[in-house]
């Protein structure tokens, strides 16, 4: 795996009761130049959300007290723009989609999981940042336009 340049790495935050997929899916993703920020539950997540700014969250479905859906939920009323990724085991026998969850990409947990994790990284984190660009484009045209 190659890493990325650090104008492409961002700061993710990985959500996952599996210790062992947290850990793994955490070296994954800081051998492409992440920085990562676990936590074990759903709870603990939603707080770090809180303390800091994130370009990317990685959710499970199926964790102890909130599930990854309510999560999402809680996620997208405080930084709606915050894309976020929904792994689980789940998907095929509940119908998990983008749709039913709220979660820009729904990836299911199987042996093609790392390649798909990866993929659907870059892409978000492509799409944010051309977004913001022209975010920062139109800042700029309003302040002229009205004189500020």
């Amino acid at each position: 795996m190659r890493s990325l340049p650090a104008s492409h790495s961002s700061d993710i935050l990985l959500v996952d009761d599996n210790t062992l997929g947290l850990a793994a899916r955490k070296s994954v993703l800081e051998e492409l130049g992440h920085r990562v920020k676990t936590a074990r539950s759903a709870e603990e997540g939603l707080a770090e959300f809180r303390q800091a700014q994130f370009g990317l969250v990685i959710t499970d479905y199926k964790m102890p007290g909130m599930d990854g859906i309510e999560l999402i939920r809680q996620i997208r009323a405080l930084r709606p723009s915050v894309p976020v990724i929904l792994i689980s085991g789940y998907t095929d026998a509940l119908g998990l989609t983008e749709a039913l969850t709220g979660a820009d990409v729904v990836i299911a947990k199987s042996a093609n999981e790392v390649s798909h994790l990866t993929r659907a990284v870059g892409r978000l984190l492509r799409r944010r940042a051309l977004s913001k660009p022209a975010a920062s484009a139109q800042k700029v045209l309003k302040a002229r336009s009205t004189g500020t």
